[in-house]
């Protein structure tokens, strides 16, 4: 007999795992860290796309500065942004996150990150080319010039 896996209501509508503690703790440091880049990027979290026609929910997406119209919000961006960031959940198969990737690279978007906590490790994916793994210095992002130390990311709290 075949067990039957009871989804969330965020696990459904986000078409993704309920994300963990260290993966909050992550992706807050991400964001704390892409902040210094305002100027140039738009920093979003948990923003939905609707890319070729199919949702997603990266955990982190990157666009060149967009005008806000505090009146006026958008519930889903059909424009890919420049860069996204999936931050891999401890329920959650790499394979999907790859997945998600090469579809985002199909509908524009020039580059994915992602990020295992368990092994302290950034990949930065770009289209057509190898994946660039980090676990030690800075993690550059060759389309936007984004620039984090996995000390940033990963640093332990005393």
């Amino acid at each position: 007999m075949e067990a039957t896996q009871v989804l969330s209501d965020y696990e459904r509508e986000r078409g993704k795992p309920v994300p963990s503690l260290n993966h909050a703790v992550v992706q807050t440091r991400l964001i704390g860290a892409f902040s210094r880049y305002a100027r140039e990027y738009s920093i979003a979290s948990e923003l939905s796309l609707e890319l070729d026609g199919r949702p997603y929910v990266p955990d982190i997406s990157i666009y060149p500065v967009l005008q806000v119209d505090w009146r006026h919000d958008h519930v889903k961006k059909t424009e890919p942004p420049l860069m996204v960031v999936e931050i891999l959940s401890p329920t959650q198969p790499l394979d999907d996150l790859v997945r998600n990737a090469e579809a985002y690279f199909e509908a524009g978007v020039k580059s994915c990150w992602i990020v295992q906590p368990v092994l302290e490790a950034v990949v930065v994916l770009l289209a057509g080319e190898k994946p660039t793994a980090y676990t030690d210095g800075e993690v550059a992002d060759p389309t936007t010039g984004i620039t984090v130390t996995i000390k940033e990311i990963f640093h332990p709290v005393n």
